[in-house]
């Protein structure tokens, strides 16, 4: 039996291994990439370490003539803005579709969810004519405001805010607690793991957002990071390789800290929101 278990472990092992090395093989090949000259990026056989290493991508980046540092600001306004418009809504909804009984709730929850399944694509054209009916286009709002309401963090706050024993709830009431004290002194410090996770998910969603945001920021200084270094890299004489690999590690480090500082509560959040909701 000892032998069986050690082997099914050495099993596991290597297979987590190998999974891991296929995972990490393309982030290797962005971050080696971005030290590479075009010349080199474009060698084939492929180099797998760079014999040249160069910064030039990097100068070039951020000090070539284009405001990508403007760019990053912007990226860190609106994906901080759909976090906290995010976060809030997910809250209050969550709160309200878990504890709260109202004619349609599930009916409107469901609703809800199905809108996870519809293509941004879709929803291109009427979001756009909204906005620019609003005069919010080339403005952080316009950005911002589709992505407020996100279904999926509605959803797994829901599903957390079932933990919370409905004794508290009227415990609160009892004391002659507002709804609105009871919510944000009881309710939201019990939600913090799970609000955690729906924060970080919702700033992936806004750093990484391309399609809505290169149709309604058009003007250079109001790009984001992902859109703008996806212009600056495509030019007349060709796809610079390189400078597209550094444009995307630059664009992917500010989301690598968010995980490894928020990673406790992310686990947490996504864990006890799956075992007990």
């Amino acid at each position: 039996m000892n032998r069986q278990h050690a082997w099914q472990k050495t099993v596991s092992v290597v297979f987590l291994v190998v999974a891991a090395v296929i995972y990490l093989l393309p982030l290797y090949w962005m971050i080696t990439g971005s030290f590479k000259i075009q010349s080199d990026a474009m060698k084939m056989p492929p180099e797998l370490f760079p014999k040249n290493p160069t910064l030039a991508n990097y100068r070039e980046l951020i000090w070539g003539g284009m405001p990508t540092l403007r760019w990053l600001a912007n990226s860190f306004i609106v994906a901080a803005g759909i976090t906290l418009g995010s976060v809030l809504t997910s809250a209050m909804a969550g709160y309200g579709f878990a504890k709260k009984r109202f004619p349609g709730s599930n009916a409107l929850f469901w609703i809800l969810l199905l809108t996870m399944t519809t293509p941004m694509q879709i929803r291109l054209v009427p979001l756009f004519v909204m906005v620019r009916k609003l005069n919010l286009a080339n403005t952080y709002t316009g950005a911002i405001f589709p992505y407020v309401a996100f279904p999926f963090g509605v959803f797994l706050t829901r599903q957390f805010a079932y933990t919370i024993p409905n004794d508290l709830l009227a415990a609160a009431e009892v004391d002659g607690a507002s709804e609105i004290a009871t919510f944000t002194k009881v309710v939201l410090p019990l939600l913090k793991p799970a609000l955690a996770a729906v924060g970080i998910f919702a700033f992936v969603q806004g750093w990484n957002q391309y399609m809505w945001q290169l149709v309604v920021l058009t003007r250079t200084e109001m790009l984001t990071l992902p859109v703008g270094v996806a212009k600056l890299v495509t030019s007349a004489s060709g796809y610079n390789l390189g400078l597209a690999m550094a444009g995307a590690t630059f664009a992917f480090l500010p989301m690598l800290l968010m995980f490894i500082f928020f990673q406790k509560y992310f686990v947490q959040g996504i864990t006890m929101g799956a075992l007990k909701g």
